[in-house]
């Protein structure tokens, strides 16, 4: 049976507010969050969580925004993933719905990152994973969930996900959080604009900005050094890649988070210092 009325009404409502708060959030600066020490003691930083309901609340009751004025949150990837309905699709979108609750509470604290699979949706961009249309799974849980009016709830969902900023940037620490890294940055360049301009439909698009910011996976010291160069920082923290023991450090600029694992790993940071490769390394945190 679908939602009533009144949830409708709640849903889509919450999701055109978290996107008016992503677009007015006060340290946001173009599609890029910045993050200096007038903005606060703190970050943590999440990863790829694709639906795994347990991981999302224990990350969401260490953050502690209300018992941390002065800590941001940094979120990314919750759809497509976990469990799903008795009568067929996924139910991941839940998680995305409180994603725009929490943006809503704390409008200029919590910072949800366009990622790949978010980017899917917005454009409808197919991905397939163990012989299953990923985007299909997603639309049948919101079918479930809301009957009718599933286009009516997608379409505030999607004005949340156009809304999203595209990374954060550490002033102390010159790092730049991003769900990924551009692949042949050193051979073919990258519009590094992106992070500053209104974004176009062509930058969704296939080889876009956006698309090749969010889906790449090329982790050479050439490739990643280019695109630091370009971001005008010295260190990355990603996701997207999954990592068995939570996290990886493939090259002398990156650090990747895995979040939707056993072993989900998490990262909390001061924004009042410079901290190296290998500091930032030494405070990843397991979630259990």
């Amino acid at each position: 049976m679908a939602a009533p009325d009144q949830t409708i009404d709640r849903v889509t409502a919450t999701f055109y507010e978290a996107a008016d708060a992503n677009r007015r959030a006060a340290a946001r600066r173009g599609n890029i969050i910045v993050l200096d020490p007038a903005a606060g003691d703190d970050v943590m930083i999440t990863a790829d969580l694709h639906g795994h309901r347990l991981n999302f609340n224990r990350l969401m009751e260490i953050a502690d925004l209300s018992g941390h004025p002065r800590r941001h949150l940094v979120v990314q990837e919750v759809c497509h993933g976990g469990p799903s309905y008795p009568g067929g699709g996924c139910m991941s979108h839940l998680l995305l719905e409180d994603v725009a609750r929490w943006k809503v509470e704390f409008p200029d604290r919590f910072h949800f990152l366009l990622s790949n699979h978010e980017l899917s949706e917005l454009t409808d961009f197919p991905i397939m994973k163990r012989k299953q249309v990923l985007n299909l799974h997603f639309r049948e849980g919101l079918q479930q969930m809301y009957g009718g009016e599933t286009e009516t709830v997608r379409k505030a969902y999607c004005d949340f996900l156009a809304s999203c900023p595209l990374g954060v940037r550490l002033v102390k620490s010159a790092a730049l959080i991003t769900h990924s890294v551009p692949k042949q940055v050193d051979e073919q360049g990258f519009d590094a604009d992106v992070f500053d301009r209104p974004l176009q439909a062509s930058d969704l698009s296939c080889e876009g900005a956006v698309f090749r910011l969010l889906w790449g996976r090329d982790f050479r010291p050439e490739n990643v050094d280019a695109f630091a160069r370009l971001a005008g920082v010295e260190l990355l923290i990603n996701g997207h890649e999954p990592c068995a023991d939570g996290y990886c450090v493939p090259n002398r600029r990156q650090v990747i988070l895995d979040c939707c694992g056993d072993n989900a790993c998490y990262l909390v940071l001061p924004l009042d210092r410079k901290l190296t490769q290998q500091q930032i390394v030494k405070r990843i945190a397991r979630l259990s």
